[in-house]
């Protein structure tokens, strides 16, 4: 699991085709690494880029390798990013960990769009489109994965939605480099995925 705030912005170092799927390299960038937690790094850990799940196969002491599958490469924009992009990294949680975004599977459910983005003061207001059938698990006011970063929603309608991002937040995650008509990852609250799935088991009479 992961909380959605960003740790750091590494970079996509390496594309190896492998029978089919992929194996990628993955340069740290600003996400702390060997020289800080040395003893944290495991082979098999989990690490959400760009909000989706990977697992360490490899690493050194500023890369890590991991291997896609192709459903993810599929569903998400994994497949289609040139190397050198930047890219959204957070190590998964731990028990201790406070949760300052929301609860993050890093399973992608969908590709959306950047359709806009309009200064708004200090911040900016970004709006997304995102695929019909994810819609209607988007509400306003509440929280959407979007490239692994956590956000409020401001606004919903029948073509996607919108966020409003702090200065902060630009910064120190790939939106700097981010623009209108790029794709994201965009992942729905685990919360609403849990409610519809216990609605339909109760209007059929089958148990959750």
């Amino acid at each position: 699991m992961f909380t959605g705030i960003v740790e750091g912005v590494g970079r996509l170092a390496a594309r190896e085709p492998r029978g089919g799927d992929v194996r990628f390299g993955f340069a740290t960038g600003t996400l702390p690494w060997l020289n800080e937690r040395v003893e944290d790094v495991r082979l098999g850990e989990s690490i959400a880029v760009n909000g989706v799940c990977l697992t360490v196969v490899a690493f050194d002491a500023s890369s890590f390798q991991a291997d896609a599958s192709t459903e993810t490469l599929a569903l998400t924009t994994l497949g289609t990013l040139a190397e050198g992009a930047a890219l959204n990294l957070e190590r998964a949680m731990r028990p201790s960990d406070r949760l300052g975004g929301h609860l993050v599977s890093g399973h992608v459910d969908g590709v959306g769009r950047v359709l806009s983005v309009h200064e708004d003061a200090r911040a900016q207001r970004w709006r997304f489109a995102a695929p019909a059938p994810l819609l209607k698990y988007i509400a306003r006011k509440g929280s959407i994965c979007v490239d692994g970063v956590s956000l409020t929603v401001n606004e919903v309608d029948a073509e996607g939605f919108e966020v409003a991002l702090i200065p902060h937040t630009v910064a120190h995650t790939r939106f700097s480099e981010t623009g209108a008509g790029d794709a994201v990852n965009l992942e729905i609250d685990l919360v609403a995925r849990y409610v519809e799935r216990l609605l339909g088991a109760r209007g059929t009479g089958a148990a959750a």
